[in-house]
């Protein structure tokens, strides 16, 4: 990816999508520096890592009325621990995408007479800001039993795990309709013989959930998620985002 002017950013809350009342995002990821210098250091600071941080900020424009607005889904997480993933351009099927567990840490509304009810927030991390892609776009509803496409992420070392963000964005049909999403592995890009990695806990409604692996090793490179669908005429839309860190 080149040099390119934010257009068509895309942020994900738990359980909604406020791409379309958002104007700025910013990520911050950071190592605090801590103060390891001695009379055998050369003259020259010395540093060591300490705790690590990270922070989504955004703002845009204020909107309420249900579980997809903006309003509703601050009140309802501010203070919460949840997912969150955002993407630079746009969230296709392994598009570029930054996820994270975190806290909704504030909130803030309101200007003077005359502009737009604006917004604003952040999120304080939980877990790593994790670099990783889409596994699965928001805009496709399903209404039974699949399996995404195949993303070449890479083996994890030991003392690495792999991260995944699930935003479950509507849940429509009778006989409570529900949706388990599986996160799976292989070695080969056909995943004739897929070793699952972790699964989502039924979501019944909007809303989010985040995982990751113990920290052991893990040689394959490919990965992909499935999902099952159950209840009386079914169609559900979500996003997945997947990563290592």
């Amino acid at each position: 990816m080149g040099k390119f002017v934010l257009l068509d950013a895309r942020l994900f809350a738990p359980g909604a999508d406020l791409s379309g009342a958002s104007n700025k995002i910013e990520l911050t990821s950071e190592i605090e520096d801590k103060d390891a210098t001695n009379y055998r250091s050369g003259g020259w600071k010395e540093v060591l890592g300490g705790l690590g941080s990270a922070e989504i900020s955004a703002e845009g424009q204020w909107e309420a009325g249900d579980p997809s607005k903006v309003d509703n889904s601050s009140w309802a997480n501010l203070g919460g621990v949840g997912p969150y993933t955002v993407c630079p351009t746009d969230s296709v099927v392994g598009a570029l995408a930054y996820l994270v567990q975190g806290m909704r840490a504030d909130y803030k509304v309101g200007d003077q007479v005359g502009e737009i009810a604006p917004w604003s927030g952040t999120v304080k991390s939980s877990w790593p800001l994790v670099r990783g892609q889409i596994a699965h776009p928001p805009g496709l509803a399903r209404t039974a039993a699949g399996s995404g496409t195949a993303l070449q992420l890479g083996a994890v070392p030991a003392g690495k795990r792999l991260y995944a963000a699930l935003h479950v964005l509507s849940v429509a049909g009778t006989a409570a309709p529900s949706i388990t999403v599986t996160v799976e592995s292989d070695d080969a890009v056909g995943f004739t013989t897929p070793v699952t990695r972790g699964s989502f806990a039924a979501a019944t409604a909007p809303g989010g959930q985040a995982l990751r692996t113990d920290g052991l090793a893990i040689t394959d490179t490919y990965y992909r998620i499935t999902w099952t669908v159950t209840g009386t005429t079914p169609s559900i839309m979500f996003a997945v985002s997947l990563g290592i860190r």
